[in-house]
């Protein structure tokens, strides 16, 4: 399939429609409301409509009612397993002039710098040490003179580090639009998920915010997906900046794009990221967003998303702070990043906003991050099962939707984290996790509690990478 016959402009996003929506909602009354949860809690999802009432809750008691609704429907689907990864930012080097990010290309404050493969090899080195088994790699909308095959190379570089005591099983990818030519070279690379964020899906504000450079052409950007799962790539993540246009449209346009990707490919995306814009070197708007999100009304968008796609993903980043992380994990979020750094080579030399994409909200290591995770009686999972057994795209949703595929994640999730306790933890985290995981399975039905137990023996015995 060539760029010409997938969609080249993003008329799915259909402003009028939001709009009109979003007056109705405003008029949607308790019962309605109380009805849309009952809905909810069937894990079909909702409509457009049913998600512009509850962005227009103000009630303290319907506020309520909505997070009891996700955190149950996030309980039956999830269960208590968090999915843990690391950003790896290997470029900084960008064309665009985005306004709210210190990567544009007119920000003379920001220290440049692109990473050689020796650069990479340490970064991946460092992180397999400190446990990580996926990372997320991002790269700065510009290229050395390599070009793309600078995205390929860096990939090839991840994986091929092997350390004693492990090695990254899963790269997921942040990188420019691409056409479908250089998605299908992505896809041969052997990425995981290919993320990109549409910014904002308001196209007045989307041209108001990137003022040069490629980035411009709302379009070529908010068809990429398109062009990624055309290529073959079926396991894809979106999402908005929130901070740029109003929320409430956001996540309608958002729904708009979902549904398009379900029309078009017969399953939505994998993974859907909700940053809040956070402050960034030389960016007076990162300062001062232009539609800033309360914490309030980002409780709430983390609590809807979660019952308008109950199966899903939600990441959250370490944009956020600690104490707010461990709050909206109960609402719906299901894979958090841990001792991050958005400054290339910040890893193994320094963590250095001067040079970074945006600030740190949480600087906590994986291992407290891990321990903060066990403290709600969460089980940090480190597993890539899925993606290497071609459970992705449609397979993984067919799955999912009926619940089968708690029969793989919730052992996987327990194997891998005796893993990073045995090979990476202290004392007193290993500890903790023992007691957990052996609680966990205890609680377990017969059939997977038999499952977990023989994965779990088998770590114990020295074998790694066991999975279902």
């Amino acid at each position: 399939m060539s760029d010409a016959s997938v969609a080249q402009t993003g008329d799915f996003i259909q402003d009028g429609v939001i709009a009109q929506v979003l007056d109705r909602g405003a008029a949607a009354s308790p019962t309605e409301i109380r009805e849309i949860l009952a809905k909810a809690l069937e894990l079909k999802g909702l409509s457009l409509s049913d998600v512009a009432a509850l962005s227009k809750l103000r009630d303290p008691e319907l506020c309520h009612a909505l997070f009891e609704a996700a955190r149950a429907v996030k309980e039956r689907i999830y269960g208590t397993r968090m999915v843990l990864f690391a950003p790896l930012y290997i470029s900084n080097l960008c064309n665009n002039e985005c306004l709210y990010c210190a990567f544009r290309a007119s920000n003379r404050e920001l220290e440049r710098r692109a990473l050689s493969r020796d650069d990479i090899t340490r970064e991946v080195e460092e992180l397999v040490d400190q446990g990580h088994k996926r990372v997320l790699m991002v790269a700065g909308e510009r290229y050395p003179q390599e070009g793309f095959r600078y995205v390929l190379d860096a990939i090839d570089a991840i994986y091929a580090v092997k350390r004693p005591k492990g090695e990254i099983r899963r790269v997921n990818v942040n990188v420019a639009p691409l056409s479908v030519d250089e998605f299908r070279e992505l896809k041969a690379a052997r990425i995981g998920t290919f993320q990109l964020f549409q910014e904002t899906y308001h196209r007045g504000v989307y041209a108001e915010v990137h003022r040069g450079g490629p980035k411009r052409n709302y379009d070529f950007r908010v068809t990429a997906m398109d062009r990624a799962m055309a290529a073959g790539i079926d396991d894809v993540g979106i999402g908005p900046l929130l901070g740029l246009a109003d929320w409430r449209f956001e996540i309608l346009a958002l729904l708009q794009h979902i549904h398009h990707l379900e029309e078009r490919f017969g399953v939505g995306p994998h993974t859907i990221s909700i940053p809040r814009i956070e402050p960034a070197c030389g960016s007076d708007m990162a300062t001062r967003p232009p539609n800033e999100v309360s914490d309030d009304d980002f409780r709430k968008i983390v609590a809807i998303l979660r019952l308008a796609v109950p199966y899903t993903g939600l990441i959250l980043s370490t944009r956020e702070s600690a104490a707010m992380r461990h709050e909206l994990i109960g609402l719906g979020i299901s894979q958090v990043s841990a001792g991050s750094r958005t400054n290339p080579g910040g890893y193994t030399e320094r963590e250095d906003e001067q040079a970074a994409q945006f600030h740190l909200g949480d600087h906590r290591s994986l291992e407290e991050v891990v321990v903060d995770l066990m403290s709600m009686g969460h089980i940090p999972s480190f597993c890539t099962g899925c993606y290497r057994m071609g459970r992705t795209g449609k397979d993984f949703m067919d799955l999912a939707r009926p619940g089968d595929i708690r029969r793989h994640c919730d052992p996987n999730g327990l194997s891998t984290f005796l893993e990073y306790l045995i090979d990476f933890a202290s004392p007193e985290t290993r500890q903790m996790g023992e007691r957990l995981i052996q609680d966990k399975i205890e609680r377990m039905a017969p059939i997977p509690r038999a499952v977990s137990q023989k994965l779990v023996e088998r770590v114990r015995s020295g074998q790694r990478d066991a999975y279902v």
